[in-house]
């Protein structure tokens, strides 16, 4: 029986003769129409000119279109201009588009109405930002072709439940649409679980993950464990590993080994440091890890020039690894109110050499100068290692308080303070908040 087709009456003999024209055509222009042999062709050659020529026109070449034939199965006022005017709606740019849909045909063969729209009011109720929907679909396309009752809830509700805040979630999305195509049974869940194991608190790994959603990218067992082992493999201490983690979560996924042995051969050649050492400094400071090494000798020639032997350096740079990321200006600054207004021994900055860590306007000068008008000689940690109310609480009382060491970090995400025998489980939370500030913040 005859059918109608782009409003043409065609019988079969119509129907394979319109297809050997066709696919004539296309040979002519290079387009290879072994795959559109199972599609519903139009009829007229002049129809199928025009759908080459619109694809054209948007970006498309016909290598593109030898990479997706079905693309031209597609009739240009049904399905592609419907689709290209609602994606530009929604925030793609009109030069962008055939950039688009290079990476994700598949998006021609969609209806605007019962496939684009949910998946779109979807993101904007995890609170993606209306100007961000673009910006994330030319990161991740393939979002357009997901069930909403799939994947991406799954993924969502999970993250929420391990304590992500949903209002999170939005900029999760825009920074790292990726993980709303993961599945939560093989690849996220496996890689909190492992992370947690390791001593990591949910809480703080929250966090992490709202401000980094690329963590979840990291793979499980080619990257994040062997990096963990290789940590290990260095020196680290187990139980430090939260911490190491907390503060530089990139850690997991860089090329660590490389990284980790150039570094120790570096710091033990040119710094004096052995490999113990070296794993002492990288618990306290992670990010050491990708600091080039041309950073890192600005400040020891500095302190070298000072007068400090390579050895008391060594020693430093051990206690307070943050002084080969600081600038050597402001070391200067530091160092002259020392020695001049100060007028302290350099056997003080070897003991605490976190002093060049503190901004010398804003804490060290109004600090030191508080003491100096009530004549109270104390040493740098006593003055400079504490909050300013634990200062004036210091500064007027009848004794000089001794020296403590700072919170640790303790496998189970528990906070020790000293002084305190036991931490309740009301002060958990805030404790766990606090530490993953003062981590990241290091």
């Amino acid at each position: 029986m005859p059918t109608v087709t782009w409003g043409v009456v065609q019988g079969r003999k119509e129907k394979l003769v319109s297809r050997v024209i066709i696919s004539d055509y296309l040979k002519t222009i290079g387009i290879i129409p072994h795959e559109l042999e199972e599609l519903e062709l139009p009829s007229m050659v002049e129809v199928m000119r025009e759908r080459v020529e619109f694809l054209q026109k948007i970006g498309l070449t016909v290598d593109d279109m030898n990479e997706y034939p079905l693309m031209l199965g597609c009739s240009v006022r049904k399905n592609i201009i419907p689709v290209l005017t609602y994606l530009e709606k929604i925030g793609l740019q009109r030069s962008k588009l055939g950039e688009f849909i290079k990476i994700y045909p598949q998006c021609l063969h969609t209806s605007v109405v019962v496939d684009l729209v949910p998946v779109i009011k979807f993101l904007r109720g995890l609170d993606v930002e209306k100007q961000d929907i673009g910006y994330v679909l030319m990161k991740y396309p393939e979002l357009l072709g997901f069930k909403l009752e799939g994947t991406m809830s799954t993924s969502v509700a999970y993250l929420v439940s391990i304590g992500v805040n949903p209002r999170d979630v939005g900029p999760m999305v825009t920074q790292y649409p990726y993980f709303l195509g993961m599945r939560v049974g093989t690849t996220i869940k496996p890689l909190v679980d492992y992370l947690v194991s390791l001593g990591l608190p949910k809480k703080i790994l929250a966090r992490m993950l709202e401000k980094r959603a690329y963590l979840l990218g990291y793979d499980l067992e080619e990257t994040v464990k062997p990096n963990v082992n290789c940590l290990l493999s260095f020196g680290l201490r187990k139980d430090t590993l939260p911490s190491v983690i907390a503060q530089f979560p990139q850690i997991l996924g860089l090329p660590l080994k490389a990284k980790l042995s150039s570094q120790q051969y570096f710091f033990n050649l040119k710094l004096k440091i052995d490999p113990d050492g070296f794993a002492r400094v990288i618990e306290k400071m992670p990010q050491i890890v990708s600091l080039h090494q041309h950073v890192i000798m600005k400040p020891v020639e500095f302190l070298v020039g000072r007068g400090f032997s390579t050895a008391d350096v060594a020693k430093m740079i051990v206690k307070c690894p943050q002084l080969v990321a600081l600038q050597v200006g402001l070391m200067k600054n530091s160092y002259y109110f020392f020695k001049s207004d100060m007028g302290r021994p350099m056997e003080e900055l070897l003991d605490f050499p976190d002093y060049f860590t503190y901004s010398l306007e804003s804490r060290i000068k109004p600090r030191y100068q508080r003491l100096q008008n009530k004549e109270i000689r104390c040493s740098l940690g006593w003055f400079l290692n504490c909050s300013d109310q634990r200062f004036e609480e210091r500064l007027y009382g009848d004794y000089i308080e001794p020296e403590s060491s700072g919170p640790s970090f303790c496998m189970g995400g528990k906070l020790e303070l000293p002084g305190n025998e036991i931490v309740s489980e009301e002060e958990d939370d805030s404790e766990d908040e606090t530490l993953y500030r003062r981590t990241v913040s290091l």
